[in-house]
């Protein structure tokens, strides 16, 4: 399945998928069977439905402006393709996505923040060291019958770590779908 592994905010996407086979070798073209991705987000009452329209012996589809423009940023996106025919229906293929703000505007732009979730975490942790090593955090109050304990420096110190490790791998896999290669990559000539 050709899904784009990435949509920006109100773009129209195409993409095209080949025929193909069910499990029992049994040809799934255009000519007999309808293709349809269902696109779902965790959010209630929010989704998309997009059926193929044949292309030689496969399908192209059109994921319109008006469409996308419904996606909200820095929302992960859900798709599955399901073949149909008559009372048969086939899975053949689920996925992820991610979607992008788009950064046009008119009159005067507004901030963006395109950070990663990741990102944004590592920050906030990285911020929390800092105010807990200057001293302007409290490790534990309490008000009334109510209380609050923060992060000891050794669990934020951990998070940070993890967090790190969790943003190159995210880097990584960014890199890779951009076509830049994997950058842990080590080739020796002899």
């Amino acid at each position: 399945m050709n899904f784009p592994p990435k949509i920006n905010e109100g773009d129209t996407i195409r993409w095209r998928d080949v025929a193909t086979k069910d499990s029992l070798g049994n040809p799934v073209t255009s000519a007999d069977w309808t293709l349809r991705y269902y696109i779902r987000f965790n959010r209630n009452n929010h989704g998309a439905t997009v059926t193929g329209t044949a292309y030689g012996s496969g399908w192209e589809f059109l994921l319109t402006a008006a469409t996308t423009d419904g996606f909200h940023a820095d929302d992960t996106g859900y798709w599955q393709a399901v073949a149909t025919k008559a009372a048969e229906a086939i899975t053949f293929g689920t996925g992820q996505f991610d979607i992008d703000a788009n950064l046009a505007y008119a009159g005067t732009p507004g901030a963006v923040d395109n950070r990663s979730q990741v990102q944004r975490d590592l920050d906030e942790v990285q911020a929390a060291i800092r105010a807990l090593i200057t001293g302007g955090v409290v490790k534990q109050y309490s008000i009334g019958n109510r209380s609050l304990t923060k992060y000891d420096l050794s669990d934020l110190l951990a998070l940070e770590t993890k967090l790190k490790v969790d943003l190159k791998r995210e880097q990584k896999a960014q890199l890779i779908a951009n076509g830049l290669g994997n950058p842990f990559n080590l080739f020796v000539r002899f």
